[in-house]
Formats: structure tokens, sequence, C-alpha cells
């Protein structure tokens, strides 16, 4: 299973039922608008069977994104109410887009509990087991391979070289 399948299965099957229902609803009030308006009817019948069946088909992946940014921000710790809010209500999908530029990293499994911990935490809220190297001084995350502490300054130990697998 590829990456894309993955990401797919985290949207809601509700988004998906609200896509479907919305493409039904908008499909059968174009069909009613094709017969009840004489500049619509005088359309050849392919453009009328088209309107009616791909026009609404932006209603279905406009929802299920929707979808996704509410269980991505959910499998993220981020407040995912203000964010599927956002993308609801910020027109012309700027509120998906927004939350694709400024959302969190995942959060990792804490080595000792399996307790999911936000990216940038030294150590597990749960448990107390060090998630990541920290600072000696100031008991901040660092990086591994930083040489000094970028919140104190602190010296590091030697930086440790990355392994080639």
């Amino acid at each position: 299973m590829n990456r894309f399948t993955r990401e797919l299965r985290i949207i809601p099957g509700v988004a998906w039922l609200v896509g479907i229902l919305l493409y039904l609803g908008f499909a059968s009030f174009s069909a009613f608008m094709m017969r009840s308006d004489a500049e619509l009817r005088a359309w050849p019948w392919w453009g009328q069977s088209l309107f009616i069946g791909l026009m609404p088909v932006l209603f279905i992946p406009y929802v299920a994104l929707i979808g996704y940014v509410n269980a991505d921000a959910r499998r993220r710790g981020m407040r995912y109410v203000v964010w599927t809010l956002l993308a609801i209500f910020i027109p012309n999908a700027l509120g998906i887009i927004l939350y694709f530029v400024l959302r969190d990293p995942l959060m990792t499994p804490c080595p000792h509990c399996a307790t999911l911990v936000k990216h940038g935490f030294a150590f597990c809220p749960k448990c107390g087991a060090a998630v990541s190297s920290v600072c000696p001084q100031c008991r901040r995350a660092v990086e591994p391979e930083w040489s000094h502490c970028a919140a104190c300054g602190a010296t590091l130990s030697e930086p440790r070289p990355k392994e080639v697998a």
C-alpha cells in the first residue's frame, strides 16, 4: 500500500457520505433546473448530461479534503475543530491550503510506553522517558547533530555523524 492510499484511509466515512449526498442533491437540483428553465432546455442533450453529471463532482473532493483536515489535525495533536471550521469557512479552499502550509509534524510514539508525543518534546508526558536527546544544562530537546543548544547556547557533546544504511 502506498502513502497516498494510507492517507486516503484517514478520511472519515462521514466526509465521503456528505460529499456523495451533496453530489446527489446538486445533480437533482441541476436536473430540475434543466427542465424548468427554457434557456437550459435549449442545450443539446449531451451538454445537459455533462452539466448534471460533472458539475457536482467538485463537491466530493472538497468535502473529502475537509474531512482529511479534520482527521489529520486530530492525528497531529492540533486543534482539529478550529482547523476544520477554517477549512469550511475560508473561501476558495484557502483554509485547506493554510492547513497544509501550517500543520505540525506527526506525533511520534514514546519508545517506553508508546504514548504519542508531540514533535519537539524531550520527555514523554505520561511516563517521563527520554524521547529525544536533551541539553545537559537546560534539558530542552536538541538534534543529535547539533554542537550547541539552540535555547541556552551550552556546548553539547561531540555531534554524532549520521549512520549510513
